[in-house]
């Protein structure tokens, strides 16, 4: 086994690989950007070394970078985590050229599994089955029209290369085909460096099924079972799970079968998942089936496939890395209760789940549950990276367990002033198709609107609200005079102790009706502002009406960058008539395209962002004046 190990990444994922390293002794090395110099992943290291600026093509994605870290630290193997370089076979190579270790798949694999639409090519001649759709090497607008309209919509775009639903859009019609496919093509070209795209037929019911396989250098390959990711938003998982809901042991037998078949066709070694697209419009059924990907890394949603079977997947990626065979036969691998996995991000649902950045001034996340972290109280969100913060992971006896522990895990957790998808994922837990495992990938986009509405404090979270404002006011007092009488609270002659307060919570004013003792947890942010936190909101209330801004107020037409970012699309110009909800512009942040719309139907009076240029939060980028 190698002595030392530099993980490739960042975050929670970086921190997840450090805790096993040091279970198994070895020691343990961070890169970071400048952005990332104190980031909790750099504490936590034996070692560190800087690699570059903030953005990641700059450091993370710089392979060079990163190997010359390992030498000048001593590191004898690299692990890439996932994301960045991880399925770069080109880096793969070059680690091993310079003499290290390489914690995954062999190149060939990597470079056989990267393209979606080489991939499938190969799968469909090992047996395989796969998605029917357009895997062609002309990638002309003009063709792609019209071999969409041959599969007929709905239909998806996918792009060739990398994941994490980054360069895919759903498109319903023929009309809408052109921008999605435009959309499609830059996200990839941003994101993996490719833009070219695939074309698949749309499952109207799909359910998300992935295996998870590992192969080592001694010819060996099981699966570890499934999982069912099929809780999305925008093809980004939000909740995955183990073992999938209403998996027969036909179809178990068939998807596991075939994720081994897929896995020994390209040779593979390490951690593997084979990904599938499952029509679910009469359940679960083994020839209703197919092959979409394989991503040649550990996934984000490992630790679920860990709870069940009660392995450590980062160690069998050590020691198979190490020249090891594989630690348990197929045999010997078996499933035990049920885990659920919730994907916490700093973003804010209301909003159309824009990225939300800034300082995590209190940051307390649930210990009932498994949490794997990439940051602690006072670390910062940047805006070059993925938004996840965290990820909450609960193993029950059954699903119905794991599900209530993690929701009511969900709910206590406490961040401020970033804002945080914890209520969300609460409401998507708690969904009476999801609890009783009538999910497909479209279950979100159904109930959007009561997912995301926004949440309303309790009679209780108030009353504790106007409770910590009396108790600022009573410090205050008591720091200028001595009195008797600040301490009565609630006294009255011959009646029920009580009090009120009033306050206010966003636009409205509100009554307080204050019992003897708080019931909640409450952040004091100064004698003005109050933050109670609740069900996984954190409400902020105030001692007077909030101050209206109008240089940057929604009303007054000003559309603002709602984060740092680049202009990469202006659907109009000055002079154009919109109507609400229209796309003005599209901003790419956090590795992700973000359209800003007409706030109300109106004229563009002035257009002043530009195409390709960077912007900063806050700055105004258009303005309307109402029809």
């Amino acid at each position: 086994m190698f002595k030392s190990v530099l993980v490739a990444n960042r975050g929670e994922i970086a921190r997840r690989v450090f805790r096993t390293a040091r279970e198994m002794g070895i020691e343990t090395v961070a890169v970071f950007s400048e952005a990332d110099r104190d980031a909790a992943h750099v504490r936590d290291a034996d070692k560190a070394v800087l690699i570059g600026p903030a953005a990641a093509r700059d450091s993370y994605l710089k392979g060079d970078r990163v190997i010359a870290a390992a030498k000048a630290s001593g590191a004898e193997a690299i692990h890439p985590g996932y994301g960045f370089l991880s399925e770069n076979a080109e880096f793969a190579e070059a680690v091993m050229a310079a003499g290290l270790i390489w914690i995954g798949p062999p190149p060939s694999a990597i470079r056989a599994m990267g393209l979606k639409d080489a991939a499938k090519s190969l799968m469909a001649k090992a047996g395989v089955p796969v998605t029917p759709g357009y895997l062609g090497e002309d990638q002309s607008a003009k063709t792609l029209a019209k071999e969409a309209a041959g599969i007929g919509y709905p239909v998806l775009i996918k792009a060739v290369a990398g994941g994490g639903g980054k360069g895919m859009r759903l498109v319903e019609s023929a009309a809408e085909f052109d921008a999605a496919l435009a959309s499609c093509q830059r996200e990839a070209k941003a994101s993996f460096g490719d833009g070219r795209v695939l074309l698949e037929t749309y499952v109207t019911r799909p359910r998300h099924i992935e295996v998870q396989v590992f192969g080592d250098s001694h010819g060996n390959v099981v699966h570890l079972y499934e999982r069912d990711c099929s809780l999305q938003r925008r093809h980004q998982k939000v909740i995955e799970e183990a073992p999938a809901p209403g998996m027969s042991d036909g179809a178990r037998a068939a998807v596991t079968e075939a994720a081994v078949k897929a896995a020994k066709a390209v040779g593979y070694v390490g951690a593997g998942t084979v990904e599938f697209i499952a029509d679910a419009s009469h359940g679960l059924k083994g020839d209703r089936i197919w092959f979409m990907e394989m991503n040649t890394r550990l996934q984000v949603e490992h630790p679920v496939t860990e709870m069940v079977t009660g392995l450590d997947l980062v160690e069998w990626q050590f020691r198979v890395a190490a020249g090891e065979p594989l630690p348990l036969a197929q045999d010997q691998i078996t499933l035990t209760g049920h885990a659920v996995e919730a994907r916490l991000y700093a973003e804010n649902p209301a909003t159309g789940f824009l990225p939300s950045i800034g300082r995590l001034d209190s940051f307390s996340l649930p210990t009932s549950v498994r949490v794997d972290t990439g940051v602690d109280e006072g670390d910062q969100i940047s805006p070059f990276y993925d938004p996840m913060i965290a990820k909450l992971i609960a193993h029950g006896e059954d699903r119905d367990q794991a599900i209530a522990e993690l929701a009511e895990a969900c709910g206590e957790v406490e961040v401020f002033p970033v804002k945080t998808n914890a209520s969300f994922l609460v409401r998507c837990l708690e969904s009476p198709d999801f609890i009783v495992g009538s999910v497909d990938t479209g279950l979100i986009g159904r109930e959007l609107e009561a997912l995301t509405a926004p949440a309303e404090p309790s009679p209780e979270a108030i009353a504790t609200a106007g409770w910590a404002f009396r108790e600022a006011i009573e410090r205050h007092a008591a720091n200028h005079q001595t009195t008797p009488w600040v301490s009565l609270r609630g006294f009255r002659l011959n009646a029920p102790t009580a009090e009120t307060a009033r306050l206010f919570y966003a636009d409205a004013a509100v009554e307080a009706e204050m019992p003897l003792e708080p019931s909640r947890f409450v952040h004091v942010e100064s004698e003005e502002e109050i933050v109670v936190f609740e069900g996984g909101e954190a409400f902020v209330f105030r001692d007077h009406p909030p101050v209206a801004d109008g240089d940057g107020a929604a009303g007054d037409g000003s559309i603002r960058a709602p984060m740092p970012g680049k202009v990469t699309q202006l659907s109009v110009k000055a002079g154009d008539t919109v109507t609400k909800g229209q796309p003005l512009l599209t901003l790419e942040a956090m590795k992700m395209e973000h359209a800003l719309s007409a706030p109300f139907d109106g004229v563009v009076e002035e257009l002043s962002a530009e195409l390709g240029a960077q912007v900063a939060e806050g700055t105004v980028l258009a303005k309307l004046t109402a029809a």
